[in-house]
């Protein structure tokens, strides 16, 4: 397999870049999202494996959505972009939703009305 062409530095700002807006507007999906961040971060599947505690089959399974990452594979790939896991809230059309103060849950031992 020939070995890729490193990025230069504006390449890797420019597709980190993109990532986080993709995370920002709720399109960052699994599997893509992992073979997405590792070209962003210009690593082969075996350095980018390495790295995160992977082996080279788990992540080409990953990438492949043949399995499932564990939370703590996520939060350790998620890491270098500032990612935290969580939900993101969607409308019926797909797209992400902005939550206003009146659609979010009132703190506990508060009334809604």
């Amino acid at each position: 397999m020939p070995k890729k062409r490193a990025l230069s530095r504006d390449e890797k700002l420019d597709r980190r870049d993109e990532i986080a807006r993709r995370a920002a507007t709720g399109t960052l999906r699994l599997p893509e999202a992992i073979r997405d961040i590792r070209d962003a971060l210009g690593m082969t599947q075996t350095e980018f494996a390495d790295k995160f505690g992977l082996t080279r089959t788990q992540l080409i399974d990953l990438e492949k959505g043949r399995a499932n990452p564990t939370h703590e594979t996520l939060a350790r790939i998620g890491k270098p972009f500032g990612f935290v896991l969580g939900f993101v809230p969607r409308t019926p059309s797909g797209e992400v939703s902005e939550l206003r103060d009146t659609d979010r849950m009132p703190p506990r031992g508060q009334s809604s009305a």
